[in-house]
């Protein structure tokens, strides 16, 4: 809670020209970028969702909650007093309250109850506004969204499961699924010797028949160990298999999963990352035998569809963090924000949140397509937006807390916590190298996807005359000499700065969409923030900001 009437007059001097704390504000009602695009790509329906989401998240007893569950991290409980194995991870109440507050809102399953083909935008954006809370809770939950699809893979096995995960309620304490309100799920994959390479697994599957299986194996990353059940990937007679494995084995006894310690990571304190070991878990198939890939991998895409919303959230409470601070303070007879030198590094702060507003929210939209050229759209843009979005979130954060001055990094503002947090979604779910990659190979195998791209960005050719030549030469460029490994990356960012501008100038000619297309589709301009080139009508795009 905030204190109450702080002392400002104080022996040795006052305290004043200190902006007032960015506490109970609707952080949906502020964010007219986030407000657009949803009205964009799906009209009127997820505003009040959205706006009730964001009036929660924004206020003091939520953002101390996010604060809590990261100041008191999760425990692991190994052992009870008498030496029997538990294997569980013990949380602050925080975590719990805001894990209750992200069901309730129904983040977790929306896109699936909602029979809209723009349902995912809801997750995406409810997902975005919580994360400005509290980033932690949002792996566990998004997984949660994500695993529907391999699920349906076999209802005969996960039907259960699908029935207590989609309209559940948070039911944290372990027992049968049967006895609970709603469900968590997790995904373990990575193991030690091949990280990104999961055929270099070593976990083997054993068919003990009547569809059950015995996992022996360990895996180097499984986030959220708490979750009712994983899915995770080894090797049956067939090959690399898709797996369910509950933490109740079928007969109700705990299931041998054990975990062995949580990992210390440098952000993302409140949620449990682990390294776990099957020592004989029961599980479940999930797919063909071999099949494991194809059949986790819409897991996968889902899940990038979290990492880029999260991503989105992140850069919205930096930047809306600092221009709370330049907006309340003065320096030489001259609110900050009005300083020239400030105004052009908030503008240009504000087109980066702008465009990756524009792209996560189109992006979620095309994952309800159900044509080919929509799917091959979404499995491209979703790549695309996590390369360039996480890429770019760290040095974003870093601006914002550089706008604060000495404040910004000291541990009682936001913005260290969520200076950490930036690194990770560029990890987690393919890293850099692995997404450049990943889009290199869509571009060769999936002819549909290259040409539902050009589709999506010749739609904006007449919105603004860079558009047009500047698609023509990357199409030219890709068929006359198709990119190799080493420009991947190159590659890969030109392709998403060239869609976040054309999904910007589409609804029509105006500051933003022109300062965007010329310092980034363009490189006019300097490199660094607030080095934008001249003549940006900086008023307007900061005035779409200020408080």
């Amino acid at each position: 809670m905030l204190p109450f009437a702080p002392e400002t007059e104080l022996e040795t001097h006052a305290v004043a020209n200190q902006p007032s704390p960015l506490v109970d504000v609707n952080l949906y009602a502020t964010d007219l970028a986030l407000r657009e695009a949803v009205q964009r790509e799906c009209g009127e329906w997820l505003d009040q969702r959205a706006m009730a989401l964001g009036a929660a998240v924004g206020s003091e007893p939520v953002l101390a909650l996010g604060a809590d569950a990261n100041r008191y991290p999760p425990e692991l409980v190994s052992f009870d007093r008498y030496g029997r194995r538990l294997d569980e991870v013990k949380f602050h109440p925080s975590y719990h309250a805001l894990m209750a507050l992200a069901t309730e809102h129904r983040i977790h399953d929306l896109a699936w109850t909602e029979a809209r083909p723009d349902a995912h935008v809801a997750h995406a954006v409810l997902l975005a506004l919580f994360t400005e809370a509290e980033a932690g809770t949002m792996c566990p939950i998004n997984m949660t969204y994500a695993a529907v699809p391999a699920l349906r893979t076999d209802l005969s096995v996960s039907g259960p499961w699908l029935e207590k995960l989609i309209g559940g309620t948070y039911d944290a304490p372990l027992r049968p699924i049967s006895d609970k309100t709603g469900i968590t799920i997790g995904m373990a994959m990575t193991e030690k010797q091949g990280g990104s390479d999961v055929r270099a697994n070593t976990t083997r599957a054993e068919d003990i028949g009547g569809g059950l299986y015995r996992l022996i194996g360990h895996k180097w990353f499984c986030s959220a160990p708490m979750s009712d059940g994983f899915l995770t990937l080894a090797y049956a007679r067939e090959g690399l298999t898709c797996f369910l494995v509950p933490r109740i084995a079928p007969g109700g006894e705990r299931n041998p999963i054990q975990v062995m310690r949580l990992k210390d990571k440098l952000g993302n304190k409140s949620n449990a990352s682990s390294e776990i070991e099957y020592h004989g878990a029961l599980a479940w198939r999930l797919g063909e035998e071999g099949r494991g890939v194809k059949t986790i991998i819409e897991m996968v895409h889902h899940t990038r569809l979290g990492t880029i919303s999260g991503t989105l959230g992140i850069m919205r409470r930096a930047l809306a963090e600092a221009v709370n601070h330049v907006s309340g303070r003065t320096a030489f007879q001259k609110r900050l924000i009005d300083q020239p030198a400030m105004t052009a590094v908030i503008a240009d702060l504000a087109l980066e949140y702008e465009a990756a507003a524009a792209l996560v929210v189109r992006v979620a939209r095309a994952f309800g397509d159900t044509d080919e050229a929509g799917r091959a759209f979404a499995r491209l843009a979703v790549a695309l937006g996590k390369f360039r979005l996480t890429k770019r979130c760290a040095d974003f954060v870093y601006e914002c807390m550089e706008c604060h001055g000495g404040v910004g990094y000291v541990e009682e503002t936001p913005l260290p916590r969520y200076y950490r947090e930036a690194p990770l979604n560029a990890i987690w779910e393919g890293s850099g190298n692995v997404i450049a990659l990943d889009v290199l190979r869509t571009l060769a195998r999936e002819p549909a996807a290259l040409a539902a791209y050009i589709a999506e960005v010749d739609g904006a050719r007449g919105a603004h005359p860079v558009i047009g030549p500047a698609l023509d030469g990357l199409v030219s460029d890709l068929r006359s000499a198709p990119p190799g490994e080493a420009e991947a990356r190159g590659t890969v960012e030109r392709m998403a700065l060239l869609l976040q501008g054309s999904l910007l100038a589409r609804p029509g000619p105006g500051p933003v969409a022109d300062a965007f297309i010329r310092s980034r589709v363009l490189g006019e301009g300097g490199r660094c923030y607030g080095a934008l080139p001249s003549g940006v009508d900086v008023a307007t795009i900061v005035r779409r900001h200020a408080p």
